[in-house]
């Protein structure tokens, strides 16, 4: 009975062990959803999936980087390039999964034709996302830049501004809270819908799918190729999250996979 009792514990000791876990930063939506979704499959394969969410764009990469979180997934790899520049770091991109579309949007006006002289425009502050809402307004006829296609742009390259557009750079975040203070915002999707909006329905223009700014799971070389991270990396590939997403976020959110 003793030595039963001994295999009945080693057994349970080995299963308490078989799981990895795996700690993920995310944003709340749609990342964070998008890794609850996934979570119970993930646990079936032995990766116990733990996310913690944050609400800016900087601490996620910093703590993976300190290997105080496993991975993070929130950005593109054009602001993964520009991080990764700017702090030294070499963190590194696992798989893209799906693309949130910029949008504009306003809470006075119902088209860009209707914008005023003058007008207050607000963008994210960091330099990818600055510099692709300066393209967005430029696809809108709003303005021209010096380079075109300068996913870096900065208000200092607009070189033609025909309505005299005010644009103010903001962080991120806090775009959704200015909307009703401002004439035009330029959103990220994730914020937008924390903030209620419906970037099919409420912006008033929006990058189309063939933007480079397809969203991807984030880690470092020394464990970007590990198996759980291999698992986590299959589960944001299934089909049965491709249509999560079509499902839940009706083309606000688009699979890239």
């Amino acid at each position: 009975m003793k030595k039963l009792l001994v295999a009945i514990a080693a057994v349970f000791s080995l299963s308490a062990h078989a799981d990895e876990t795996l700690t993920v930063a995310a944003t709340a939506v749609p990342h964070a959803e998008i890794l609850a979704f996934i979570k119970p499959q993930l646990a079936q394969e032995g990766v116990n999936l733990q996310v913690k969410e944050f609400t800016d764009y900087v601490q996620p990469n910093v703590q993976v980087a300190q290997k105080r979180l496993d991975a993070n997934f929130f950005q593109h790899q054009p602001y993964l390039n520009e991080f990764n520049a700017g702090n030294g770091t070499d963190l590194v991109a696992v798989t893209g999964v799906h693309l949130e579309p910029l949008g504009a949007y306003s809470s006075k006006y119902k088209s860009l034709s209707e914008l005023p002289g003058g007008a207050n425009v607000v963008i994210p502050n960091d330099a990818t996302n600055g510099g692709r809402a300066l393209l967005l307004l430029q696809s809108a006829g709003l303005i021209k830049l010096k380079n075109p296609t300068d996913i870096l742009a900065t208000p200092k390259d607009i070189v033609e501004n025909p309505k005299d557009l005010k644009i103010r750079e903001l962080e991120a975040a806090t775009l959704p809270r200015v909307l009703t203070q401002v004439d035009l915002a330029l959103i990220n999707t994730n914020y937008a819908l924390q903030a209620q909006l419906d970037p099919v329905k409420d912006a008033l223009v929006i990058e189309g799918k063939n933007s480079p700014y397809v969203n991807i799971l984030v880690a470092r070389p020394d464990n970007k190729d590990s198996p759980a991270m291999q698992k986590l990396a299959a589960a944001l590939h299934s089909p049965q999250l491709r249509e999560f997403i079509e499902q839940k976020y009706k083309g606000a959110v688009v699979p890239a996979f």
